[in-house]
């Protein structure tokens, strides 16, 4: 997300603790080993790649057992850390923390959208988390201001195939759903300098 993370407080709390104040409080947060990270609002660029990803993916999800949510939905990484990935994919029955439904615990793919703000936790704690995750098949950082998507995907636990993908034609296969998605879609109406990047689905 655009311009998150920045810390509440520097005191210490439990995921419990975490579960009731994000609850009581209007506005997100994350939580990483202990700490509470507020949430900025995203910006015009950050909700266009998220809507444009959510639009291209679901629109080829139909007839598969799959559910994607868009921004609100937390995900469980671990016991010390709690994330809102921009867009998240379930193959397959979702699992909660508990009955209120609102911590899903098996992604299987997951986008996050970054900026020169937030690649750093985006692309180093936060990656290890979701690397290290049972459910998770597939992770990509998608870069919001420069045509540039990350993707990993998971060959067995300790092996993950790393690809870059920085072209208007560039094709993103997502295995573990079955689905492509096109760089052109995913960056539709984002103008980088002078171009805007026009939409063009993958058949």
């Amino acid at each position: 997300m655009n311009d998150k993370n920045t810390i509440q407080s520097e005191k210490k709390y439990s995921l419990e603790e975490f579960q009731n104040v994000e609850r009581r409080s209007a506005t997100k947060s994350e939580f990483f080993d202990g700490k509470i990270l507020a949430t900025a609002v995203s910006n015009r660029a950050n909700n266009l790649i998220a809507t444009n990803t959510t639009i291209a993916i679901g629109s080829r999800l139909q007839g598969q057992k799959c559910e994607i949510y868009v921004n609100d939905m937390r995900v469980h990484l671990d016991a010390k850390h709690i994330s809102y990935p921009d867009v998240v994919i379930v193959s397959g029955v979702p699992a909660f923390l508990n009955d209120q439904y609102d911590t899903l615990l098996n992604p299987t793919v997951a986008f996050e959208i970054f900026s020169k703000n937030t690649s750093f936790q985006d692309k180093t704690e936060k990656l290890e988390c979701y690397l290290a995750m049972d459910s998770i098949r597939e992770y990509l950082l998608i870069k919001e201001d420069e045509m540039r998507v990350e993707h990993y995907y998971k060959q067995n636990p300790k092996q993950w195939i790393y690809r870059i993908y920085d072209a208007r034609d560039d094709i993103i296969s997502i295995e573990s759903i079955n689905c492509k998605i096109s760089l052109a879609e995913i960056y539709a109406q984002i103008k980088f300098g002078q171009a805007e990047v026009k939409s063009q689905s993958v058949n």
